[in-house]
């Protein structure tokens, strides 16, 4: 095994003699490092600016948006058009938006309202390039090392959360537009390494496009049991649980930090998250990966309950890295099963379906959260989502005995 600190920038060996891999693992991890440090500049700027727990549901709420309402075309665009240029031009048009917060911070014109319109521009960027990224993948390494690819992959995505919050955290200190002006050098340079990625197979065939193509994607996600409870318990279970919009409010009004502290709280989700995610990158899970899922979401929703009763700074850090693995255990599976479940001629559409989902229950559990908040509290809205979540993986484990029964996911499905 290798070392500790090596797990931590790269990818396992067998991984890194694939160079677009590697590649691909650091254009991944840059660009979501970058969005979370946005986040953080966006957050403390909004919530400083107005002091409403609202309008940070709202931040959640413009990156949901565009998820749904672009789902469909995304999934078509993925299977169609060569998907390291869509993730190319999403990183473009990431970078324009933070280089537009950047001029309106130095102009004085960054209000609520103009924030939010920004944040659209670059959530809808990453509605493009997040489901376009997961169906990257199966393309780049051979079947045998993919499910170790997602789980190496989830370790960028980590390493990204670690990393971009703290480090938003620390450059806010020297002001937001400092965050925004790495964010777009970040966004950039993510853009270039993607292109260096080199595909094996042969290119998406461009097929018609009709109704029928449109709602492939839907159909056999419904007609299959195991990839809709996947789905379906990711959706419900981080719609309630989710407590990232609420982390201003915790870090300014409960705990008593700064930005420094909100980014080490957004930061501690993550660092449980990539010590597991590592974990599973070097020794995949073999064997009870249904009773696996299942319990790993019940532990996010503990995990939850621990943070919302936390008045504690070290406890909530605590509970958060918990929540984090608990988290990434349950990404890696169900993320594996839709894939070596999916044939890649419809993988993008699948997994942009998926990201309407599953990618918009966050953002869509924080606008939740937010609302929630404003009305009863942050602790009852935390509180009341742990217990959600945790009700949730008793009920699908009953309604999906499918997954239960699933014993391995290793390799691909033919």
């Amino acid at each position: 095994m290798s070392a500790p600190s090596d797990s931590f920038v790269h990818p396992p060996a067998e991984l890194r003699r694939h160079r677009s891999f590697v590649f691909y693992w650091f254009a991944r991890t840059s660009s979501n490092a970058a969005y979370m440090m946005q986040a953080v500049a966006v957050g403390w700027q909004i919530y400083d600016l107005t002091g409403s727990a609202f309008d940070l549901g709202l931040v959640g709420l413009v990156q949901f948006v565009p998820v749904v309402v672009l789902g469909l075309v995304v999934g078509q665009i993925a299977d169609r058009y060569d998907r390291r240029r869509v993730i190319a031009f999403a990183q473009v048009l990431k970078a324009l938006a933070a280089a537009a917060f950047v001029a309106g911070t130095l102009g004085g014109w960054l209000t609520r309202d103009a924030m939010l319109a920004i944040l659209f521009v670059s959530a809808t960027a990453r509605a493009f390039e997040t489901p376009t990224m997961h169906a990257l993948i199966p393309v780049i390494v051979p079947p045998v090392l993919l499910p170790r690819a997602i789980a190496a992959a989830a370790t960028a995505n980590q390493t990204a959360i670690i990393g971009g919050p703290a480090l938003g955290g620390i450059l806010y200190m020297f002001g937001a537009n400092t965050v925004y002006t790495v964010c777009t050098v970040v966004f950039v340079l993510a853009g270039a390494l993607v292109s260096l990625v080199r595909l094996q197979g042969p290119p998406p065939q461009k097929r018609p496009v009709t109704l029928d193509t449109i709602l492939a994607g839907f159909r056999y996600i419904l007609s299959n049991r195991v990839v809709l409870g996947a789905i379906s318990l990711d959706l419900f279970a981080v719609l309630l649980g989710g407590v990232t919009a609420l982390l201003p409010i915790y870090a300014k009004d409960i705990l008593e930090t700064g930005p420094w502290g909100l980014g080490v709280l957004r930061s501690a989700p993550a660092i449980g998250a990539l010590a597991v995610s590592i974990l599973l990158a070097r020794r995949a899970l073999e064997h009870r990966v249904g009773h696996v899922l299942f319990a790993s979401v019940a532990a996010f929703g503990l995990a939850a309950i621990a943070f919302a009763l936390s008045t504690s700074l070290a406890v909530s850090i605590a509970a958060l890295a918990v929540y984090g693995a608990a988290d990434a255990v349950s990404v890696v599976i169900r993320h594996t099963l839709v894939q070596t479940q999916t044939p890649n001629e419809m993988l993008g559409r699948v997994t942009a379906v998926n990201a309407m989902f599953t990618g918009t229950s966050g953002t869509l559990g924080e606008f939740r959260a937010g609302a929630v908040a404003a009305m009863f509290g942050a602790f009852t809205s935390v509180l009341a989502g742990g217990i959600g979540a945790v009700l949730i993986a008793a009920l699908w484990m009953r309604l999906f005995p499918e997954i239960a029964r699933i014993d391995s996911i290793q390799g691909r499905k033919p």
